[in-house]
């Protein structure tokens, strides 16, 4: 039986080790990432290389939610309302940044993901709705990964059913036959072509001062389509994959309570990167398309719309950063999907699992990817409304997931001595309240519509 469970790098592990463990036992463990501060204080590398050494957790979930959907998301906001809604990405950037702190601080105490701290706490009814949940959420976000792979491979008329399927079979072999480190290197190149969202923000030429402005100041939206653009912005940012993906990272990478004050770092970095991409893209589509009135249905259509309205580089720019995402994102959400899966029903759950034997972590990756790019292969399929509908979705979903979390960062019995202070607890309620408050003010309008 041991041999079942050996790893790749055995120092690297930490989910079995600390099966049955006391729950916040577990933030004094002396290896993984002490390790390798060590390593770096014998080199004389310093601070920036102690943050280099936790570097990931908070710049891959935050930049993987600019994804196909998000991506789509973004376009329509802009593409439909203009610089109006602008202000709706800062203030998901804000709550992305306090909620993905939490969930980091959560499994650095813990050394448990999200599914797992909710089976041990609440017991595994619980666990078990969660995992349901996650699944129903993710599945079409996994969809619309594959779809954006496939509508960036339709920009140089490759096939959905060559473009999905190849970009499948090459990510889940990086993700089963990789270490830790090495598809942790991996995604973060791969997560750098996001970048090119900002370019193509510049060459709109939009009014800096109608951004600067509307990104500040709130305008309400004035009919149920642009609550429903709001909820689906506020979703695909803040996406409770990304929450359950980066709690259960976090502790496949060895974050403690100690490397707390440089995760904080990466979380920061990768939030704001997020939100300024975000931005980008609405005000590229708000410069162009908005001003000439060219309504979109997904972010295939905003790249070939740009063409003639910013220029053939622009579309080069789009349809790469989009290709860039969706290989990002697919091998992310099915990874926390993945992630929950295991954790839910007590399996280990790692990316330095040995891959030579069965096991459900790396099932439940391949068969979430294999059916995601059995429903996006399917000629004729309406993709763009299961992906904006995932979206909202999620963004329905997102209450539950907060307050979940809220309730375990602030119980002495899960935390120990690292549980969130007052203040933190009553920004915590305030930022519930407005999420609340969205989909509430969304519900209505779709009512009264």
């Amino acid at each position: 039986m041991r041999a079942r469970y050996k790893h790749k790098k055995p120092f690297l592990h930490r989910s079995r080790e600390f099966l049955g463990a006391p729950i916040h036992a577990v933030a004094h463990h002396k290896r993984g990432i002490a390790l390798q501060f060590a390593r770096f204080r014998a080199a004389g590398l310093g601070a920036f290389s102690a943050f280099l050494a936790v570097l990931g957790p908070g710049l891959l979930a935050g930049l993987s939610d600019d994804d196909p959907a998000g991506i789509t998301t973004y376009s329509v906001l802009g593409a439909d309302h203009g610089y109006r809604l602008l202000w709706i990405i800062p203030a998901s950037t804000i709550l992305l940044i306090q909620f993905h702190m939490m969930a980091v601080r959560i499994g650095a105490a813990t050394g448990k993901g999200f599914v797992g701290i909710i089976r041990e706490r609440w017991g595994h009814g619980w666990g078990y709705f969660a995992v349901i949940g996650l699944l129903f959420a993710n599945f079409g976000t996994i969809c619309a990964e594959y779809a954006g792979i496939s509508a960036a491979g339709s920009l140089i008329g490759i096939p959905s059913w060559i473009s999905a399927p190849i970009a499948g079979v090459l990510i889940s072999l990086i993700v089963v036959l990789g270490s830790f480190h090495k598809v942790e290197r991996v995604l973060l190149i791969v997560s750098s072509t996001l970048a090119l969202y900002i370019i193509d923000g510049i060459l709109a030429k939009p009014d800096w001062s109608q951004v600067w402005q509307n990104s500040i100041v709130p305008h309400m939206p004035t009919s149920s389509i642009g609550w429903i653009a709001i909820a689906a912005t506020l979703g695909t940012t803040l996406a409770p994959w990304g929450l359950a993906f980066i709690q259960s990272y976090a502790v496949d990478k060895k974050i403690t309570v100690a490397n707390l004050r440089w995760e904080r770092v990466d979380v920061l970095i990768g939030s704001v990167l997020t939100g300024v991409i975000g931005l980008a893209i609405a005000v590229a589509c708000a410069a162009t398309l908005n001003r000439a009135g060219v309504h979109i249905n997904d972010a295939k259509d905003a790249a070939l719309a740009l063409k003639p309205l910013a220029g053939s580089f622009a579309t080069v720019l789009f349809g790469a950063g989009l290709l860039g995402a969706s290989l990002l994102a697919a091998a992310i959400v099915p990874l926390a999907t993945a992630y929950s899966i295991a954790e839910g029903i007590g399996a280990p759950a790692s990316l330095d699992l040995d891959s030579k034997h069965f096991q459900l972590f790396y099932a439940a990756f391949v068969g979430l990817t294999v059916a995601a790019v059995s429903v996006v292969s399917l000629p004729k399929l309406p993709l763009i409304p299961l992906i904006y509908t995932s979206q909202v979705v999620n963004a329905v979903m997102l209450p539950l997931h907060v307050v979940a979390l809220y309730l375990l960062a602030s119980d002495a019995k899960v935390m120990g001595d690292a549980r969130i202070g007052v203040k933190a607890r009553i920004a915590s309620w305030i930022s519930i309240v407005l999420i609340v408050a969205c989909i509430a003010a969304l519900a209505v309008s779709w009512v009264r519509s």
